[in-house]
């Protein structure tokens, strides 16, 4: 079966899920309504994780030596660029796209394909934007707290733009069925290989995993559309409600900042 048939697969489990929940489940938080199917999605994630991905994670881990994987986190770090690229240019950072557009000509040329990241080494910097971000950039706001089957956390609009990434990655435009999926499977152990710390150290430390990744998360996606500069709760008209998941200011052709149309307020 094909790996991007499992997102689908996924996404619509997810989907399914939350019709059926949104009627009866409430939650306490205002970001997360649906945190009783959640957290029973969470259970489900932390089983599939102890039995196959972890385990596949640290043998994958244990027989690469580091040089090894770091080539293969910068090879799809690079490919990363690629779509960070045309996120940038759908949220009119020009600057951010000209940056990933360097990073993605000198790693692919002079890095053998993105092995080695010379870019970083030059200084120039890395901008991770993702089609959610360029959504919320363009007002669309996130909805509810979601945790998806084996993609974990989420938000309505980050779940549909996990959807167009995949559909666009530079890995999903080979023809080529076994190699995509080798690749697709190959980023993914990838990936889990490099958060068992962070995992572990979570599951630890916190008396609530879930609330911690939870509110890390939306923390997390709040800073990314903010570029790292989310406004201050006193900025907020309403403290009580959750922190808008949308970019403030859009920029116009000439460069100049343009207020989002408000919603009047009932």
């Amino acid at each position: 079966m094909r790996v991007g048939l499992c997102l689908r697969l996924a996404l619509l489990m997810a989907a399914t899920w939350l019709l059926q929940g949104c009627a009866s489940l409430k939650g306490p938080d205002p970001t997360d309504p649906l945190e009783p199917l959640n957290r029973k999605v969470t259970a489900f994630n932390d089983m599939a994780d102890d039995v196959v991905l972890r385990p596949v994670a640290v043998f994958y881990g244990q027989v690469l030596p580091t040089v090894v994987r770091k080539g293969i986190g910068n090879f799809f770090s690079n490919q990363s660029d690629v779509m960070s690229f045309f996120n940038s240019l759908a949220q009119m950072k020009l600057q951010a796209a000209s940056k990933s557009a360097m990073r993605v000509g000198i790693n692919t040329t002079l890095g053998l394909g993105g092995i080695i990241d010379w870019a970083t080494e030059l200084k120039i910097d890395k901008h991770k934007e993702d089609f959610g971000q360029t959504m919320a950039f363009w007002g669309v706001s996130s909805g509810p707290y979601v945790v998806l089957p084996f993609f974990g956390p989420s938000t309505i609009r980050d779940s549909f733009g996990l959807y167009i990434d995949n559909k666009t990655d530079v890995n999903q435009q080979l023809k080529d069925t076994a190699a995509r999926n080798t690749l697709t499977l190959l980023r993914l152990t990838d990936k889990r290989e490099r958060y068992l710390s962070l995992s572990d150290a979570v599951k630890q430390a916190s008396l609530d995993p879930y609330t911690f990744t939870r509110d890390a998360y939306l923390q997390k996606r709040l800073n990314d559309i903010y570029d790292g500069n989310p406004p201050m709760m006193d900025d907020f008209e309403d403290p009580d409600q959750p922190a808008p998941m949308v970019a403030p200011n859009r920029p116009s052709a000439s460069g100049n900042q343009m207020p989002l149309p408000q919603t009047p307020k009932p």
